[in-house]
């Protein structure tokens, strides 16, 4: 098990303006995962610091997205990745003997990315590889869409490294990653571990066993509908959980963003057309 952990790297991938959200995943995460499961467990951020339970906290300095992952994943000596981000909140235990046997088998046969999350974008072609009951499956990579997707994935780091282009913000790291990977077409597996967002499995399963959940709570810089589940769950929580609560309540009610600032409103065309003329001639 040793030799798992020490090539395992749990990487929660931060960014410094959504601190607003570490506590929820703290919270959330420690209520519903494993830490017998043998990988190490880094918290990214840019510069600022972190506390969050069972992490290390690590930096990666300001700059675009894919730059700074590419200077965490150089300053980590595992050989995969489990990457995940601030905005993703369990909602569900995990089964350790899932990631236990899945980091043994991606080891052994040098599995390049494995897609833990169920989507609908993905087409997949069953195997005979079942891992507590969930087949792990072949993705389709012609008939599929976002093969480079920042879900919850278990990456080889080295092939995450080659994904990472210079000066690309996520979705163009998505996109152009998804055209380059098609291009490619590498072998990528997938299970229907995590329902995110509730979803549904795709794949031909065995009647699996404690599948997890989790929902991504962020969209745009503001809370989105996923986090009234855990606004509710956390009202019932500690006297820090409830204070949290309030504080998420207040940004959701009132459309603030993570740094608690109101999000500008915008004007049309041809609002801002007219008030242009209206300078203009005035």
């Amino acid at each position: 098990m040793s030799t798992f952990k020490n090539n395992v790297a749990l990487l929660v991938h931060a960014c410094d303006s959504y601190e607003f959200l570490y506590k929820g995943f703290d919270y959330t995460f420690s209520e519903n995962w494993d830490f017998k499961i043998p990988c190490n467990y880094y918290f990214a951020t840019e510069i600022k610091n972190a506390d969050v339970n069972g992490f290390t906290n690590i930096k990666s300095g300001k700059g675009e997205w894919a730059d700074r992952l590419v200077t965490l994943l150089g300053n980590i000596d595992e050989e995969y990745v489990l990457y995940f981000q601030e905005d993703m909140w369990l909602s569900k235990p995990v089964n350790p003997k899932f990631f236990t046997a899945l980091f043994e088998q991606a080891i052994e046969n040098d599995w390049q990315q494995v897609k833990l999350h169920s989507s609908g974008v993905y087409k997949t072609k069953e195997t005979t590889n079942f891992i507590e009951g969930f087949n792990i499956a072949e993705i389709d990579n012609e008939a599929s869409n976002y093969l480079m997707s920042h879900q919850i994935t278990l990456w080889k780091k080295d092939f995450l490294l080659a994904q990472l282009y210079k000066k690309e913000h996520p979705w163009r790291n998505e996109r152009k990653g998804t055209r380059r990977l098609k291009k490619l077409n590498p072998l990528i597996l997938h299970a229907d571990y995590f329902a995110e967002n509730g979803a549904e499995e795709i794949n031909n399963n065995r009647n699996p066993s404690e599948r997890s959940e989790y929902y991504a709570v962020s969209f745009n810089s503001t809370l989105n509908h996923n986090a009234v589940r855990f606004i509710e769950l956390l009202k019932s929580g500690s006297q820090p959980q409830k204070d949290y609560a309030a504080e998420l309540l207040n940004h959701y009610d009132n459309n603030l963003t993570h740094n608690g600032k109101e999000r500008p409103k915008k004007e049309d065309f041809f609002k801002k057309l007219k008030t242009y003329l209206l300078k203009k001639n005035s």
